[in-house]
């Protein structure tokens, strides 16, 4: 776009722009004017840059590095629940401290530092740009773990939706429950969904 430093990448926060030279006041201007649009505060991405996916998540990527999607978030990204979250839900390892983001909203969970790339995968959320996420086998048990914060009907209805899709994994939902200290309840789940 007219204008604009060619060297941007698509999606930049407001450091990668200093880095190159591009005053703040020329990165408003280009706000202002639709060259660039603002994902969240700091983290724009360019006009003419192909479409995102996951907007959002983009933005959390780009604002927290080290987050990984997770929960519910996950869970839509996988197409394992209908249910729209109303925050990004993300996991920080635990005695990080948790981010503060107003756009888009944000719900952060801290897990232990000694799983927290257990089941560590990834998403293209715009073209040629990935973000991290946990794995649809750690996402389920994940939302098992957290069912009474989140809510059993949706922790069984994930796991049903999954255990019913060709990437189920039965075998490793059960040594991830395990290694999360949650093999119990993920063992008498996958009981009563085998026998119904």
């Amino acid at each position: 776009m007219d204008g604009l430093a060619p060297e941007l990448p698509d999606t930049f926060t407001t450091a990668t722009a200093r880095e190159l030279g591009i005053h703040s006041r020329d990165l408003y201007a280009w706000r202002d004017d639709g060259r660039i649009v603002e994902l969240s505060r700091g983290v724009f991405r360019r006009a003419d840059a192909p479409a995102a996916s996951y907007p959002d998540l983009l933005a959390i990527a780009h604002r927290v590095p080290r987050a990984v999607v997770c929960c519910v978030s996950a869970a839509a990204v996988y197409d394992l629940t209908d249910e729209l979250p109303g925050t990004v839900q993300i996991a920080v390892p635990k005695g990080s401290a948790s981010p503060r983001i107003d756009y888009p909203p944000t719900t952060s969970f801290r897990f232990e530092a000694r799983t927290f790339d257990l089941g560590l995968s990834q998403i293209e959320a715009a073209p040629g740009e990935s973000v991290r996420i946990y794995s649809p086998t750690r996402t389920v048990v994940d939302l098992m773990r957290l069912r009474g914060r989140l809510g059993e009907p949706l922790a069984f209805s994930v796991l049903h939706r999954y255990l019913r899709s060709r990437a189920a994994k039965p075998g490793l939902l059960l040594d991830f429950a395990s290694k999360l200290d949650v093999y119990g309840p993920v063992r008498r789940a996958l009981d009563v969904a085998s026998a119904g």
